[in-house]
C-alpha cells in the first residue's frame, strides 16, 4: 500500500514538529511505503489530500490535530466525486483530536501509527456545510454555533497547552462572554425559534478535547445529532459545564436533544461557530447542514 503522510509542523502548538523524527523512523520499522509533506499553511492539507488521490496513494495520513484532519476529508471529498476514493489514516498529535478518539484511534501517536497496517477500516458518514453564499465544505465530527465557536475563537489565543488543559479554563471564560443570539433552528419538518447560547451539530460524541455534547451520536447512523441549549444565565450556564463532560445535560431542563438528516440555522444577529476545532464564521447568518452516509473510509 502507498501512504501519503501529510504532517502539520504547528499542531499541537508545535508538537507535531518535534515528534516528525520518531514518527518517520516508525513508519520505517512497520514497513510502510510512504511519502511525507509537511503542511506550510491554511488549507495546504486539503489540497495536499485531493492531490494525493490524483497521484495514486490508496491511505491519506493526517499527522495533527482535529483541524488538520478536517483539511484532508475535505480534500478527500473533493477527489471523490459522489463516492468514496481513498482512505483515511489519522495519527493524533493535536490539541483536541475529538474525531480520532470518536473513530477508536489510539490516542497515543505511536499506537496510531502501527493502527495503519494492522488496525481496521470502517466507514463512516461526513457532513456538508454551507455557510452563507460560500461554497460548501465538509466537516467529519461537530460544527459549533454560539459558545462553542467562542470557545475555539478564544482558545486561539492560547499557545503552550493542549487538550484538557487548554479548552476548560477557555470554556469557563466563555461562560461569562457568550451572548445568545435570536436562532431559527429547522430540522427536517421541526422548526424552533428562540435565543439560543449554543447549538452543536454533530456527527460524532466528543469535541473540545473531552466534551461530550452529543454523547449518543454514531458516525455511521446516517443522522446529525443536536445539542440545542436555549439563552439562560451565565451561573446556569456554568453550572452545566461538569453535565458536558460527562454527557448527562442530555436530559437537563434547557437542553434540547435531536435528530436529522437536514439542520438549517438563520439568524438576523451574528452566527460564530467552528467546524471539527477550526473557525468557519464570525457574522454568518444561514448555515445549511446535510449528512452524507457512509462516504468515508478510515483506517482505525
Amino acid at each position: 500500500m502507498k501512504f501519503k503522510v501529510i504532517l502539520n509542523p504547528v499542531a499541537g502548538r508545535g508538537y507535531g514538529a518535534r515528534v516528525e523524527p520518531d514518527l518517520r523512523r516508525l513508519l520505517e520499522a512497520e514497513g510502510l511505503e510512504f511519502d511525507l509533506t509537511r503542511t506550510t499553511g491554511f488549507w495546504h492539507a486539503a489540497e495536499l489530500a485531493e492531490r494525493a488521490v490524483s497521484e495514486g496513494f490508496e491511505t491519506v495520513v493526517a499527522v495533527g490535530g482535529d483541524g488538520t484532519t478536517h483539511e484532508v476529508v475535505n480534500g478527500l471529498m473533493a477527489a471523490s466525486k459522489e463516492g468514496v476514493v481513498g482512505t483515511l489514516g489519522v495519527v493524533p498529535v493535536g490539541s483536541g483530536s475529538d474525531f480520532a478518539n470518536n473513530v477508536g484511534v489510539p490516542a497515543d501517536w505511536a499506537d496510531a501509527c502501527r493502527r495503519l497496517t494492522r488496525g481496521q477500516t470502517r466507514v463512516v458518514d461526513v457532513c456538508r456545510i454551507a455557510v452563507d453564499d460560500q461554497p460548501p465544505r465538509y466537516f467529519d465530527n461537530t460544527v459549533n454555533i454560539g459558545f462553542g465557536g467562542i470557545v475555539t475563537r478564544e482558545a486561539y489565543k492560547v499557545k503552550w497547552v493542549r487538550g484538557m488543559a487548554l479548552y476548560l479554563p477557555v470554556v469557563l471564560k466563555t461562560v461569562f462572554l457568550t451572548q445568545a443570539p435570536h436562532m431559527t433552528i429547522e430540522y427536517d419538518g421541526q422548526k424552533l425559534t428562540m435565543p439560543t447560547a449554543m447549538l452543536c451539530v454533530a456527527n460524532g460524541a466528543r469535541e473540545g478535547g473531552g466534551f461530550f455534547c452529543t454523547p449518543d451520536a454514531q458516525l455511521d447512523d446516517g443522522l446529525l445529532d443536536l445539542c440545542i441549549v436555549r439563552e439562560i444565565g451565565r451561573l446556569a450556564m456554568l453550572s452545566l459545564v461538569p453535565r458536558f463532560m460527562d454527557g448527562s445535560h442530555v436530559h437537563h431542563e434547557p437542553i434540547t436533544m435531536a435528530r436529522a438528516e437536514r439542520v438549517v440555522v438563520s439568524s438576523a444577529d451574528a452566527l460564530i461557530a467552528h467546524a471539527d476545532g477550526e473557525m468557519i464564521c464570525t457574522d454568518a447568518h444561514r448555515i445549511a447542514f446535510e449528512i452524507l452516509p457512509r462516504r468515508l473510509q478510515v483506517r482505525c
